[in-house]
C-alpha cells in the first residue's frame, strides 16, 4: 500500500520504554508540535494506569490550548445507500440482499433539510454509497450539495457542507469544490494491505492505493481540508495508528498540509453482515482511550471527531481525551430524519447501529453542563482559514480565539431560536462564565454581535 512501510510499522508496534522516556515525550507535547511516529509507537504501548492518566492529562492540556473548550456539533445527512462495492462489513454491500435500497429524490433530499434546520443543526456532512456510474456519482452530489444549501427554515439555512463519498478524479473533486463543500472526507478503513483486500472483495474500493490517491487527487483539484481516519475493529488498532500518522508525514510533506480532521469510528453491527458478529480485533473502551488521547498529542491541529456509533457515557469521557467535533441526533439511514426516528432507526436500511440517541437539544445541555462550549460554527470555511491558511493558525494555538468567539455567537443563536427555557438557562450562564475569560476587545465584539443577534441578524462570524 502506497505511502505505508509494514516492515517500519511493525518494528515499532511493541516497542517498550521507561517511565523517564514517557515523561519525556510529553514534555515535547507542551509545545504543541507533532510527535514522530517512533514517539507516538512508544506512547500507544502504554498499559500501566499512572503513566496512562499523564498521557491523558497532557492530552486535555493540549486540546484546551488549540481549540479551548469548544465542541462542533454537526449531522450526517445519508442520501443513498446504493453501492456496488463488496465489504465484509458494511450493511451496503452490494452482496446484502437484506437491505432495502433507497436513493433520496432533490426533494427528498430537500425536506430532510428542512427536518435539520427545525431542530437547529447548522452543519451537515453528507454521505452516499457508490454508484456504478462515476458521472452519475458527482452530478447526484453536486446537485445534492444545492439541494441542501437551498432549504431554509424561518431564515436559517445549513452553514456548510461536508461531504464523505467515494474516490474520483480531479475534474470530479473540481465539482464538489465549485458546489461550494467544505471538508471532503474519506477513511481508508484499514491500512493493513493484506486486511484490507480480504475484507473489499470486488468493487473499485478493492484497489486499497485507488482509495488512497483520494485525498492527493482532492489537493490537486483545489480541495485543502480533508478528513482521514481507519476504522477500528478491522485490525490491530496500533498498526492503523501509526499507519494513519505515516500517511499524514507523507501528506504534510507533499502537499504542508495535514488532515483538518481525524474520525476515529469503532467498527458496529450491520445486517447482513457475519463479519460484525465477532470482531477480531476489537477495541476496548480503554485502549479507545488511549488512541484518542495518543492522536491529540501525536496530531494537536487536527479535529478529532466521534460519532454516535458510541454511547453517551464514552463520547463524554472523550471529549477531555482530544476529541473537538461530535455528530449529533444522526440516523445512517437515507430519508431517516423524522420525528420518529431517534427512536426507531431503520435497520432495514441502515449502514450500521448506532448508540447514542439523544436529541440535539440533550447533547446540547449536556455539553453545557460539562462547561463545553457547542459550537454550529462554519466560520473557517468563510473566512479562507483552510488548508495551509488553518494549519498556520492551528498549529501554534492562534485558532483558539476565533474558535471561542465564534462557538458564543452560534450558541447565543440557538439558544434563542431552539433552546428549551432550562438549556436557555444553562447557557447563558455558560456564556457570562466564558465572557469573563476574555480580553476586553474580544468581550466588546461579542456583545456587539450578541447585540444584533437580538435583533434577529444571524450568521455572523469572526
Amino acid at each position: 500500500m502506497k505511502h505505508i512501510d509494514e516492515v517500519k510499522i511493525n518494528s515499532l508496534i511493541n516497542i517498550k520504554s521507561s517511565e523517564k522516556e514517557i515523561d519525556e515525550i510529553l514534555e515535547k507535547t507542551k509545545s504543541l508540535k507533532r510527535l514522530s511516529i517512533v514517539d507516538s509507537a512508544k506512547l500507544m504501548t502504554v498499559s500501566n494506569a499512572k503513566d496512562l492518566k499523564k498521557i491523558y492529562d497532557a492530552a486535555a492540556f493540549v486540546k484546551n490550548e488549540i481549540y479551548g473548550k469548544r465542541v462542533v456539533l454537526f449531522v450526517p445527512l445519508y442520501i443513498s445507500n446504493l453501492c456496488f462495492n463488496s465489504c465484509l462489513y458494511c450493511g451496503f454491500s452490494v452482496q446484502n440482499n437484506l437491505i432495502e435500497r433507497k436513493k433520496l429524490t432533490i426533494a427528498e433530499i430537500i425536506s430532510q433539510t428542512e427536518f435539520l434546520l427545525k431542530k437547529g443543526h447548522k452543519r451537515i456532512l453528507l454521505v452516499s454509497g457508490e454508484m456504478q456510474s462515476s458521472k452519475e456519482n458527482i452530478n447526484y452530489y453536486v446537485e445534492a450539495i444545492n439541494a441542501v444549501y437551498s432549504a431554509q427554515i424561518n431564515g436559517n439555512k445549513i452553514k456548510r457542507v461536508n461531504i464523505n463519498v467515494a474516490p474520483m478524479d480531479v475534474e470530479s473533486f473540481k465539482k464538489l469544490k465549485f458546489a461550494g463543500i467544505g471538508t471532503y472526507q474519506i477513511f481508508q478503513e484499514t491500512y493493513h494491505d493484506e486486511t484490507y483486500r480480504k475484507l473489499h472483495i470486488s468493487g473499485t474500493k478493492a484497489d486499497p492505493d485507488n482509495r488512497l490517491d483520494a485525498i492527493d487527487n482532492a489537493f490537486k483539484a483545489g480541495i485543502d481540508d480533508v478528513g482521514i481516519g481507519p476504522l477500528l475493529g478491522l485490525y490491530d488498532y496500533r498498526f492503523e495508528i501509526l499507519a494513519l500518522l505515516m500517511h499524514i508525514e507523507y501528506l504534510e510533506t507533499t502537499y504542508s498540509i495535514g488532515p483538518h480532521t481525524i474520525s476515529v469510528p469503532r467498527i458496529e453491527p450491520a445486517l447482513g453482515s457475519k463479519y460484525t458478529e465477532n470482531i477480531q480485533h476489537a477495541v476496548s473502551d480503554e485502549d479507545f482511550k488511549k488512541i484518542v488521547a495518543v492522536l491529540r498529542l501525536s496530531v494537536p491541529y487536527t479535529g478529532i471527531i466521534l460519532s454516535t456509533r458510541e454511547n453517551s457515557h464514552i463520547r463524554d469521557e472523550l471529549l477531555d481525551l482530544g476529541v473537538s467535533q461530535i455528530s449529533a441526533a444522526s440516523s445512517v439511514t437515507p430519508g431517516g430524519y423524522n420525528d420518529n426516528s431517534l427512536k426507531h432507526n431503520d435497520s432495514k436500511k441502515s449502514q450500521f447501529a448506532l448508540s447514542d440517541m439523544r436529541s440535539l437539544e440533550e447533547i446540547t445541555a449536556s455539553l453545557i453542563s460539562k462547561n463545553y462550549i457547542p459550537s454550529f460554527c462554519a466560520a473557517c470555511y468563510r473566512r479562507n482559514r483552510t488548508g495551509e491558511n488553518f494549519m498556520n493558525l492551528a498549529k501554534p494555538g492562534d485558532i483558539k480565539p476565533f474558535c471561542e468567539l465564534n462557538a458564543l455567537l452560534t450558541l447565543k443563536e440557538y439558544l434563542l431560536d431552539f433552546a428549551s427555557p432550562k438549556t436557555k438557562e444553562l447557557g447563558y450562564e455558560l456564556i457570562n462564565k466564558c465572557k469573563k475569560n476574555l480580553n476586553k476587545p474580544d468581550i466588546t465584539s461579542l456583545e456587539k454581535f450578541f447585540e444584533n443577534i437580538d435583533k434577529g441578524i444571524r450568521d455572523e462570524y469572526v
